[in-house]
């Protein structure tokens, strides 16, 4: 089990606030374990920076009722160099706090993102079709980003004013219990104040993260889908929908500053209120002979180190309210159970290409089956192709065969061994899939080739180029293998692009190939250069393809035919032109489209 714990179960209505915000911090201490000993070290130069900055008042008490006002020299003398002493270890204390503190706190915000991004890595394919990609990188970046304060500074800044203002508190009522007790009076109004602000403010912190990654989503997918935007002038709409977003991440921020705007000023004026008791009340035991003046100077120092905690609580309350927003947001995802998982048990498979389905049952959702029952058998080493109108199911059953997804029943068996019970790393080892759209990623042409194959060679990426006919133009680019494909390869062509994704395919020599309509970008003058590389990468392979190219099928060694997620016929080519069935009729339509086309 990782850190994160994912086999908790959560049952949050039932728990009160504090035992969620336990629960969170217990979480969270997860991640500092491994820095513990630097942590330690920055929270125990915390207590002495906290505990020496107490005793400054004090010395001022000190400084005036045994050195100034008795004319003592030498006493005074030492008082403040026992001031300035107590000064140096505050200031050494506070570096090595911030420090090691600091150090821990940004590993610990590291390892959090690298196992938010090594859960994402080991979701399924559906949970990203169901997911939006901005708000997965919000959680990524702008939700790891919000718990930045808390445990670089947020945990030990609330330990050492917690501190302050209980020695603080404690140093008032041993100078004098009656001015302590005559200040205190007007905590109660503080604490109704601080009991108000976080119930205002907890809910609008809340929303807060939800606005950001509707927000930060927007803003991915208008971007990654500009191309589509300009072509249908969707410019102005896009913008007024994320102005509407952003507008409500706005109005839910808003709502954290209005109650700032109210709470902090209330504390000040209780702060005043209580200086004002001080000087008022203390005067006058002063002027009766009650009070020394030293005591009095001191009392109005510590009744600032009492009211000045308060402050940073409060403040502090509110990086405590996004942190916790923000780990509320991380630990949904962290939370999310695969649902397609290697068993404990599971063996590598040695696969030579003997694919079956059985009986297989599969439904993207629960009330909406797409494959009834499908039975289906290819041999090691024939190319299946699969036919059938939109909706038939043929790229639900690419997804089954990579296992993307698990049928709901029945199973789908590779040389005798049920998917369920292989490790997904040792089939997809052994097999490619060559999609509609060749996806590539930001780097160069030889760096996406070779992306299956990090450490092949210029020389296998070259030959691989070549086998599907993709040299020719890659050599003819400014920087050859060399030359920045930028992000999606938005530098080529969509017939370039899937080109280069063949080329991916060979380098790894499958032994599972899946081609789903990966004929369908490229022109027919591409088609024909690569038809002979296509002869090359299917042969001696168990492949699927779902194709609509004529000589795509007609090359198959079997053809299948779906239609509402069942096979209805299933042959050559040749024997199924001469059965006059459904298959018929659908190359007829791909004849006439193609003569069309020519």
């Amino acid at each position: 089990m990782s850190r994160h714990g994912m086999n908790s179960v959560e049952v949050p209505e039932t728990r009160t606030p504090f035992a969620r915000n336990l629960r969170r911090m217990r979480r969270l201490l997860v991640y500092v374990r491994p820095h513990a000993w630097r942590a330690v070290v920055g929270l125990v130069a915390m207590l002495v920076a906290t505990l020496t900055g107490l005793a400054g008042p004090y010395f001022a008490k000190l400084a005036i009722d045994r050195g100034i006002i008795p004319h003592q020299i030498a006493t005074l003398a030492w008082i403040v160099a026992a001031f300035l002493g107590v000064q140096v270890v505050t200031i050494v204390a506070q570096s090595v706090q911030t420090y090691f503190v600091g150090w821990a706190g940004e590993r610990v915000l590291t390892d959090l993102r690298t196992d938010l991004f090594a859960h994402l890595q080991r979701l399924e394919l559906g949970f990203y079709e169901r997911s939006r990609a901005g708000v997965l990188i919000s959680r990524l970046t702008n939700d790891v980003e919000a718990l930045q304060q808390l445990v670089t500074d947020g945990l030990t800044s609330t330990i050492g004013s917690t501190i302050a203002l209980l020695g603080s508190a404690g140093i008032l009522l041993a100078l004098d219990w009656r001015l302590a007790l005559a200040t205190i009076a007007v905590f109660p109004l503080m604490s109704l104040s601080t009991l108000l602000f976080r119930r205002s403010s907890a809910k609008a912190y809340r929303a807060m993260r939800t606005k950001l990654g509707l927000a930060t989503a927007a803003l991915q997918e208008d971007i990654s889908g500009v191309r589509v935007v300009q072509s249908f002038r969707r410019e102005e709409s896009n913008l007024a929908r994320f102005v509407r977003v952003n507008g409500e991440y706005r109005d839910a921020n808003q709502a954290t500053v209005i109650a700032n705007a109210w709470y902090f000023p209330v504390v000040g004026l209780l702060a005043n209120a209580g200086t004002a008791i001080v000087f008022g009340y203390g005067g006058w035991l002063f002027i009766h002979g009650q009070v020394e003046i030293g005591t009095l100077v001191a009392f109005t120092g510590y009744l600032s180190n009492f009211f000045d905690p308060v402050q940073q609580l409060s403040q502090l309350y509110n990086t405590f309210l996004a942190a916790t927003a923000a780990l509320d947001k991380i630990f949904e995802v962290l939370d999310v159970e695969p649902r397609v998982a290697d068993r404990p048990n599971a063996h590598e498979l040695d696969l030579v290409g003997d694919v079956q389905l059985q009986a297989v049952r599969f439904g993207y959702r629960s009330d909406r089956e797409v494959l009834h029952g499908l039975t289906l058998h290819a041999t090691a080493g024939q190319t299946v192709a699969l036919v059938g109108h939109t909706g038939a199911g043929k790229s639900t059953i690419v997804k089954l065969l990579a296992r993307f997804y698990d049928p709901t029943a029945g199973a789908i068996l590779i040389d005798g061994h049920d998917l369920r019970d292989v490790s997904q790393a040792s089939l997809r080892r052994q097999m490619a899939i060559v999609p509609q759209e060749g996806f590539l990623f930001n780097g160069t042409v030889r760096e996406n080739i070779a992306y299956g194959r990090p450490d092949a060679s210029l020389a296998d990426v070259q030959a691989a180029a070549h086998a599907v006919g993709a040299d020719g133009f890659i050599e003819a680019l400014p920087d050859g293998y060399e030359t920045q494909v930028q992000e999606r390869g938005v530098r080529l062509s969509i017939g370039q692009r899937q080109l280069v994704a063949f080329a991916r395919a060979l380098l790894v020599d499958p032994r599972l190939l899946i081609l789903d309509e990966a004929t369908s970008s490229v022109d027919l003058a591409t088609e024909e250069r690569i038809e002979e590389a296509l002869g090359r990468l299917l042969a001696g392979r168990t492949a699927f393809v779902v194709a609509h190219r004529l000589s795509t099928i007609r090359r198959a060694d079997v053809i299948v035919v779906l239609e509402n997620g069942g096979v209805i016929e299933q042959g050559t080519h040749d024997e199924l032109i001469a059965l006059g069935g459904r298959y018929r009729a659908l190359y007829g339509d791909w004849h006439g489209a193609a003569l069309t086309l020519a």
